[in-house]
C-alpha cells in the first residue's frame, strides 16, 4: 500500500468547497492528470454516486471509476475507486479555519498483484501527482484568474474570414478549452432564469447550472415539454429549485404577460439568459403582425430583458447573457433592411443573421447604458452546435458540416462560465467564444455607425410601443 497525504488552505466556506469538491466530475479542473471526468448516476451526490475519471500516463491513460463511500456535508467525503492497476481510497475532509478552509487529502492506494512489485518505485511519482494535485484545487479554488487573453493566432484569425470560421468547429472548442480556467465561483441558491430551455444549448445551460445549485427559472412554450424538462433536471442534478414559465417569445404579448408575472413574484435575478431563438423558412408574421425572426430573435429579448430590469437591479451583482450566431459576421446593421421583405429572394438565414447582428448592438448599448447601475451585459455565439434547431432548419449545412459540429454542452460552455465565472463579472458589452473575447466584426464594411446604433435603439422602442397599442 502507498499512501499519500497533503494539506491545503484555501480562503472558502466549507460550504463552498465542499460543494465545488463533492462533485468530481470537477477533477478536471484542478488535477492536471485528469483529462475527462463524467457523473454517472443521477440525483444530487450522495453515497452510492458513481463517478468515472480518465486519468493521463506517460505513455497511455487509465480510467479510473469512483464510488461514494461517506458523506458529511461540508466536512467528509470518501471515495473507493479501482482501475486495471490498483485500487485506491480517497479521503478528503474539510475543516473550518478563521476566514477559511483546511482541506486535508489522503490517498491510500492498493495496486494489484502484477503491480506489486513496482509499487515502489512508483510512489515517488504519486506523491508528486498528489501534491500537484492539492496545489491546484488550491489554485483552483483561489478563484483569482484572468479574462483569457487572446493569442497571436486568434487575432490573426478574427481578421481572416476562414480562420474564424474555423473556430466555430469542434476542433475550435478543443483548442480554447487548453485555455480554460477553473470556475470554483457559487452560484448556489442565485436566481437564473434561461429562455428557450426545451432543448439545445438552453437546456445543456439549464442542466449545468441545475448541477451547481443554482435556483432556475426556465422559460418555455410547451407545457408537456417544460414539466419532462423540469423532471428530468430535477432527477438527472437532484436539484429541486427548478421551475418554469410558459410564453411564447414571438408574442410581445406573452413576454409582457411573463414580465408582470415575474415582477409579482419579486424574486431577484442574478443572470438573464436570453437564449431562445429559431430560423423560419419560409418567412411568416406572427398574429401581431410582426416578423417571426424579427419578434423573437431582437424585440423579445429587448423588451425582456428591458422589462426585468428591475429584478435585475434587485440582484447585488446582475448579468445578463445574449445569444448571438457566427452568421452575424455575414451582416451590418441596417435598420431599413432589417425586416427582410417577403420575396422570391427570402432568406430565413439572412433575417437570422440580421437580428443576431442588432442584438450584438444591443448588447454593447446596453453594457454602455446600465455601466453605472451595475448591470454587467456580454454576448456569446456557441460555433457551430448539432442543435435540434439546426437539425431541423438548416440540413444541408448539417449534412455537410456534422463531422465537424460540437455538441450542445459544448456550445453552451461559454453561457455557463458568462453565467458564473468570477471574471466573466469584470468586463462588459463584449462578444465571447469558447470563453475569450473575440471581435465583433471579421470584415470593416459591416461595422455599424452611431447614426444607425441609434436608430435601432428607436426602432426597438417604437416597436415595442406598436405591441403593446396591438394587445
Amino acid at each position: 500500500m502507498t499512501v499519500l497525504h497533503e494539506i491545503a488552505d484555501v480562503k472558502r466556506s466549507p460550504e463552498e468547497v465542499y460543494d465545488y469538491v463533492s462533485d468530481f466530475t470537477t477533477t478536471v479542473e484542478w488535477d492536471a492528470t485528469a483529462i475527462a471526468a463524467r457523473k454517472l448516476t443521477p440525483g444530487a451526490v450522495a453515497v452510492g454516486t458513481e463517478f468515472e475519471v480518465e486519468c493521463a500516463l506517460p505513455v497511455s491513460s487509465i480510467t479510473l471509476r469512483y464510488t461514494v463511500t461517506e458523506l458529511q456535508p461540508n466536512k467528509l467525503i470518501i471515495l473507493s475507486g479501482s482501475c486495471k492497476f490498483f485500487d485506491i481510497e480517497d479521503t478528503i475532509s474539510f475543516s473550518e479555519l478563521p476566514g477559511g478552509t483546511r482541506i486535508d487529502y489522503r490517498a491510500e492506494f492498493f495496486f494489484k498483484p502484477l503491480m506489486s512489485t513496482i509499487s515502489g518505485f512508483s510512489k515517488a511519482g504519486l506523491e508528486s501527482m498528489g501534491r500537484e494535485s492539492v496545489a491546484g484545487l488550491a489554485e483552483a479554488l483561489k478563484d483569482n484568474f484572468p479574462l483569457t487573453t487572446p493569442t497571436a493566432a486568434d487575432k490573426v484569425a478574427d481578421k481572416l474570414v476562414l480562420p474564424a470560421l474555423s473556430l466555430f468547429s469542434r476542433l475550435g472548442y478543443k483548442l480554447g478549452r487548453k485555455r480554460f480556467h477553473p470556475m470554483t465561483a457559487s452560484v448556489k441558491h442565485k436566481h437564473m432564469v434561461v429562455t428557450g430551455a426545451s432543448a439545445g444549448l438552453g437546456y445543456a445551460t439549464a442542466q449545468q447550472l441545475a448541477r451547481r445549485g443554482a435556483n432556475l427559472t426556465l422559460v418555455m412554450r410547451d407545457r408537456a415539454k417544460a414539466e419532462k424538462v423540469i423532471s428530468d433536471l430535477q432527477e438527472e442534478t437532484g436539484n429541486p429549485a427548478i421551475r418554469y414559465e410558459l410564453a411564447d417569445l414571438s408574442l410581445i404579448a406573452d413576454v409582457d404577460s411573463l414580465i408582470e408575472r415575474m415582477k409579482k413574484r419579486g424574486q431577484p435575478i442574478d443572470v438573464l439568459v436570453n437564449n431562445a431563438g429559431a430560423l423560419f423558412n419560409p418567412r411568416s408574421e406572427t398574429i401581431e403582425g410582426l416578423e417571426q425572426s424579427f419578434a423573437l430573435l431582437l424585440l423579445s429579448p429587448y423588451c425582456l430583458t428591458e422589462g426585468l430590469k428591475p429584478l435585475l437591479l434587485m440582484a447585488s451583482s446582475p448579468r445578463v447573457v445574449n445569444v448571438v450566431s457566427g452568421g452575424m459576421y455575414s451582416e451590418s446593421l441596417n435598420i431599413d433592411e432589417l425586416i427582410v421583405p417577403d420575396t422570391d429572394a427570402y432568406s430565413g438565414s439572412v433575417a437570422y443573421a440580421r437580428q443576431k447582428r442588432a442584438l450584438m448592438v444591443l448588447t454593447q448599448e446596453w453594457a454602455a447604458e446600465w455601466e453605472s447601475e451595475g448591470i454587467v451585459v456580454n454576448a456569446m455565439h456557441p460555433g457551430w452546435a448539432d442543435t435540434p434547431g439546426v437539425r431541423s432548419a438548416l440540413p444541408q449545412f448539417r449534412k455537410i458540416t456534422k463531422h465537424v459540429l460540437r455538441s450542445s454542452e459544448e456550445g453552451a460552455d461559454t453561457i455557463v462560465w458568462l453565467a458564473v465565472a468570477t471574471e466573466a463579472g469584470s468586463v462588459s458589452g463584449k462578444l465571447f467564444l469558447d470563453r475569450a473575447e473575440h471581435s465583433t466584426h471579421l470584415v470593416n464594411k459591416t461595422r455599424e455607425t452611431r447614426q444607425e446604433t441609434e436608430k435601432l435603439m428607436r426602432f426597438l422602442a417604437s416597436n415595442s410601443l406598436s405591441a403593446d397599442v396591438v394587445q
